[in-house]
């Protein structure tokens, strides 16, 4: 009897487990019951949709088009500091997407390191932007630009690339967990994986709510008010929760949670292998000196690793630098020259 008692509350708390562990199932936009689709989307061949935000000058007349990744518990609904008069000068067609699982944008169960360059490839020939775009990647945005840069370099002659806000790559945190002590350097000693994982990305952490240690003071007391993305204080915390509530409508784990396995996953290639994927183009690479979540000797060491990325550093630059509106114009003045 004992045995038998046993063994249907292991089978109990066994299926409580997985229960417990299964992701809920993906809330679709526009389905019946679920938030609406009130943004433009495409469809993607295996049915899938991308809600998309386009603006500047139509995109017949532009000279540049310019592709912009979000990162971690963003959208497309970012809005950048740049002057509808610099846009106009240059002629610069500009185009937003909710990433797979963020706002109006479809779950992908399969999703990827490599499927978000293909989404991005897909998005672009959807909308006709021709062979040639620009990309830019926020924070962990990142990693689908690294991805491009791999995956579909040949579609973009004389493209410019830039990674701005920073740039992580998980096989180099192995590299400086193991070697940092070794080598001598303070910085990357003191960066632990566990903490960063734990305190800076953990959706449950006060990063959502209220975490001022990751701002810079320029980015804490000099933030532009324009910008839909503020420090997150008791102040601005309303405002934030309903900001996050639009980005993950379709499910915590679809969003954030997918979106960090796939972004600290494991990848299918080493970006420090990459040789220069477009040489009649470039590659830029911004670091904000006060950034609080990107150690500064990792994407030095990028630097030293891949020569033929062109390598800014902003003094008084924090993670979200690319809000500060001079900034944001430099960036975008480096990816027109």
């Amino acid at each position: 009897m004992f045995t038998e008692i046993a063994a249907v509350l292991a089978i109990v708390i066994l299926g409580w487990i997985y229960k417990a562990l299964k992701p809920p199932p993906p809330i679709i936009c526009g389905s019946p019951g679920t938030p609406p689709v009130t943004s433009p989307r495409v469809k993607l061949s295996d049915g899938r949709h991308l809600a998309y935000r386009e603006i500047g000058v139509p995109k017949q007349d532009a000279k540049y088009k310019v592709i912009v990744v979000h990162g971690f518990a963003s959208s497309k609904d970012i809005n950048l500091p740049i002057s509808q008069e610099f846009v106009e000068e240059h002629r610069i067609y500009i185009l937003f997407f909710d990433r797979p699982g963020y706002g109006e944008s479809d779950p992908d169960p399969t999703r990827s390191v490599k499927s978000e360059a293909f989404d991005i490839q897909e998005l672009a020939d959807k909308l006709q932007l021709g062979s040639k775009f620009y990309v830019i990647g926020i924070s962990l945005g990142a990693y689908p630009v690294w991805s491009c840069l791999n995956y579909i370099p040949h579609r973009h002659v004389l493209v410019v690339w830039s990674i701005s806000g920073g740039s992580f790559c998980p096989l180099l945190v192995a590299f400086f967990s193991s070697q940092a002590i070794k080598g001598g350097f303070k910085d990357a000693a003191d960066f632990r994986p566990v903490d960063f994982f734990s305190s800076t990305l953990c959706p449950s952490s006060d990063l959502l709510v209220d975490d001022s240690k990751i701002f810079s003071f320029v980015e804490y007391h000099v933030w532009e008010p324009s910008n839909i993305q503020p420090p997150r204080s008791r102040d601005t915390g309303e405002v934030w929760e309903a900001q996050l509530e639009k980005i993950t409508q379709q499910g915590v784990y679809e969003s954030l949670h997918r979106d960090l396995i796939v972004g600290y996953g494991k990848w299918e290639f080493d970006p420090i292998d990459l040789s220069d994927p477009i040489p009649e183009g470039s590659v830029h690479l911004w670091q904000g000196l006060q950034d609080r979540i990107i150690p500064l000797i990792l994407n030095r060491y990028i630097r030293d690793k891949l020569p033929w990325i062109r390598y800014h550093e902003v003094p008084d630059g924090g993670h979200f630098m690319i809000f500060n509106s001079s900034t944001c114009e430099a960036i975008f003045r480096a990816l027109l020259q």
